[in-house]
């Protein structure tokens, strides 16, 4: 029983860490926060801290595992309240733009620069998930009349993974002067009403009242 007691503490310490972690790597970016920093917000040793995490990257890619696996869970539970296909990619999209809000310009730049392992697994789990989400999100939609009958969800699921990458890119959209809650939500839009059929745009044009 103690040993059991003793993994869950040690358990829970961790994703205390790496939700605290997260929070600050978002608000400030990952460059500026020291595992030194982390450890005396959390009120722990610098030695405990490495008790779990090797270093710094390492940290940085089990958050990211974490939350990877977090959002997966967070979109399934969104999938199963919406009312239909294109309720379903709004509830995501608002999802995601009240992540957004919460994210420093400094965090991607960071991750995408220092930490490409980190940044590769990320955007790897991500377009997989994409991909996989909305080719099935195409195919119910299309079956209940929502979207276009000469879609080919294949080709269309592609493209929205590519555009979401897109939206990320620091060459065409400059944080400074690109909010990406905004852009996520002009891209979302834009999207639907490339892929609707008439009765489907009409419940666009009713949902996006509350995006």
């Amino acid at each position: 029983m103690r040993a059991m007691e003793a993994q869950k503490e040690s358990t829970d310490l961790k994703t205390a860490i790496m939700l605290k972690a997260e929070a600050m790597f978002m608000r400030y970016g990952l460059r500026s926060i020291s595992m030194d920093d982390l450890a005396r917000e959390l009120g722990i040793s610098k030695k405990t801290l490495y008790q779990y995490f090797e270093s710094k990257e390492d940290l940085v890619l089990q958050a990211i595992q974490r939350h990877q696996t977090c959002e997966r869970d967070t979109i399934l539970q969104l999938i199963s309240q919406a009312q239909d296909p294109i309720h379903e990619l709004l509830l995501i999209a608002r999802h995601f733009i009240a992540q957004f809000q919460h994210v420093s310009p400094a965090t991607i730049y960071d991750l995408k620069k220092y930490y490409p392992e980190a940044w590769h697994v990320m955007d790897e789990l991500e377009q997989k998930h994409i991909y996989v989400t909305l080719q099935d999100n195409l195919t119910r939609g299309l079956a209940a009349g929502l979207y276009r009958d000469n879609i080919n969800t294949d080709i269309m699921a592609r493209l929205y993974a590519a555009m979401v990458r897109t939206l990320f890119d620091e060459d065409l959209f400059r944080q400074q002067a690109f909010q990406l809650g905004a852009l996520y939500k002009i891209f979302i839009e834009f999207f639907l009403r490339g892929i609707t059929s008439p009765a489907g745009l009409a419940k666009l044009q009713l949902y996006l009242q509350h995006l």
